[in-house]
């Protein structure tokens, strides 16, 4: 057997499975690592798999191709996840869905490429309408997944699918997107595949499996692009350090108007003052925050749209600043 098939390219986080700390930021890169520092202690973080910065430089080694030994592995660890979520791709009962995200060593803000509610099709959309009697949530998830997966994955640019919601917004007399209901996102799903098509030359993919797969590559390859390589170069980031690839279950924020996403530091960025700094949007996926798509309330706010929650809030950010090395 090469030495390359028994390496660990994967690594498991999630309540009692963790297998990585916040020591091991150059193999799991920053977010990977945190996000296994957290899970060890005992945090609510959605559990998931990191896959290694040596697999991003094993992608570029054999010319831009996922290794068949780190196939399986991650083969084996969505199977992982999967048991210990209770949930399966492409399920109709109990469908599991993730999201996928880039994770460099040093902090890239913005520079690379994260894909949403991936795990989509027709007919796990119909499913999640039916049991969560909410078609309107289920159908704005696939909507954004599609645009997010053209967009980053295929490149099909973003400005296609835009139009597309601003003509319906227009048809329908409305100023924002939450104020599509579940057919107007029925329809624009439709229209976004066709769109797809109409780019790419095929039809959107269906299955879980090969939509992980397509999804992870493009995290590989978003470390080369001209924004990152820019960003690298300003600020002597070294190309050879690759990009991490954290796939971890969705948690939505936007199922109803008791959901929410947001952003937040237990200091301020700034002065690195100890003081709870940040914002948030209620019902609304990450993406909303940071694209300026509606304007987010500061974090003091929660206190009074969701007293408990921002005391839930609180003690974690006291457990953060205690275990401060994070």
């Amino acid at each position: 057997m090469k030495k390359q098939d028994s390496k660990k390219y994967v690594y498991f986080f999630g309540a009692g499975q963790t297998e990585g700390n916040a020591n091991m930021r150059e193999l799991l890169g920053g977010k990977g690592a945190n996000l296994a520092e957290m899970a060890g202690l005992g945090l609510p973080v959605p559990q998931g798999f990191t896959i290694t910065t040596e697999a991003c430089t094993r992608y570029y080694d054999d010319g831009k191709k996922i290794g068949a030994d780190i196939q399986k592995q991650v083969m084996e660890y969505i199977d992982k996840l999967e048991k210990s979520a209770g949930k399966k791709f492409g399920d109709l009962k109990n469908p599991l869905l993730v999201s996928v995200r880039s994770g460099a060593r040093a902090s890239m803000p913005g520079m690379m490429d994260t894909i949403l509610n991936l795990g989509l099709n027709e007919k796990v959309v119909e499913t999640l309408a039916k049991q969560t009697k909410n078609p309107r949530w289920a159908w704005d998830c696939y909507r954004r997944f599609i645009q997010m997966f053209s967009d980053v994955v295929m490149e099909v640019g973003k400005k296609y699918f835009e139009k597309l919601i601003d003509d319906m917004k227009a048809k329908k007399h409305v100023k924002n997107d939450v104020d599509l209901t579940a057919a107007d996102l029925k329809t624009l799903a439709t229209q976004f595949k066709a769109e797809y098509k109409a780019k790419i030359g095929k039809d959107f993919p269906t299955d879980a499996k090969e939509q992980l797969f397509e999804a992870i590559k493009a995290v590989f390859r978003s470390w080369d692009n001209p924004r990152a390589n820019v960003y690298r170069r300003d600020n002597d980031i070294p190309y050879s350090w690759g990009t991490a690839v954290n796939v971890q279950m969705m948690a939505f924020g936007n199922l109803n108007d008791q959901s929410g996403t947001g952003v937040a530091f237990t200091r301020d960025p700034a002065t690195g003052e100890k003081k709870l700094m940040g914002e948030f949007l209620m019902n609304a996926q990450g993406e909303d925050v940071v694209a300026g798509v509606r304007t987010p309330m500061p974090i003091a706010k929660m206190a009074e749209v969701m007293p408990k929650v921002f005391k839930q809030f609180q003690k974690i950010c006291d457990t953060l600043e205690v275990n401060h090395d994070i």
